[in-house]
């Protein structure tokens, strides 16, 4: 069984360890747990690792966030996977810090990044994991916040949270998304 874990983010110094980076962020400790080394490939990084006889390829994509649809729709089709296959990990500044909210299906809710991928696949019938950053911002700073480095309060409990998420996204494939909802989704 092969799955596709792609997580949101943009490449580059400047966006690293920043909110909208949270699915770069949980895809280097998921490599990094599993001693795999991140390659360069089509619209990506990209890197393949076993749990429990499964097989999963982690993709960051180099797009930019608003093109994130062309590395998804690449390895979804090189990989011969349906979408049922693929979890989109993404930040989410409609869920509270630190809740995550793993769906089958679900709006854009207005992320680039999964407009793009929607756009892409031509649908949005396929898994996520929102990570809740919440949305500590005045009025027209929310590019500003996503883009910023989480605070020193959110610091204390990011690292467990970004295990938590990994986690989730190996259950993902072991257990399946109902059980891995019922699991992993925060009251």
């Amino acid at each position: 069984m092969k799955y596709l874990i792609v997580g949101l983010g943009n490449i580059g110094p400047e966006y690293a360890e920043t909110r909208h980076n949270i699915g770069f962020m949980v895809l280097d400790y998921l490599a990094k747990k599993h001693d795999a080394k991140f390659e360069l490939g089509r619209h990506a990084f990209t890197t393949e690792i076993k749990h429990k006889g499964r097989t999963y390829v982690l993709v960051k994509p180099t797009t930019y966030m608003n093109l994130s649809g062309k590395a998804v729709g690449h390895y979804l089709s090189s990989l011969k996977l349906e979408p049922d296959s693929l979890l989109v990990i993404t930040d989410d500044i409609a869920l509270p810090f630190g809740k995550i909210r793993i769906r089958m299906k679900g709006s854009a809710g207005g992320h680039n990044g999964l407009k793009h991928i929607e756009q892409t696949l031509g649908h949005n019938n396929y898994p996520r994991l929102r990570f809740g950053v919440g949305d500590s911002f005045h009025a027209g700073k929310q590019v500003d916040y996503v883009l910023g480095k989480f605070s020193d309060d959110e610091q204390i409990d990011l690292q467990t949270l970004i295990e938590k998420s990994a986690d989730a996204s190996l259950a993902f494939g072991t257990i399946g998304l109902e059980r891995t909802m019922n699991q992993f989704n925060t009251k």
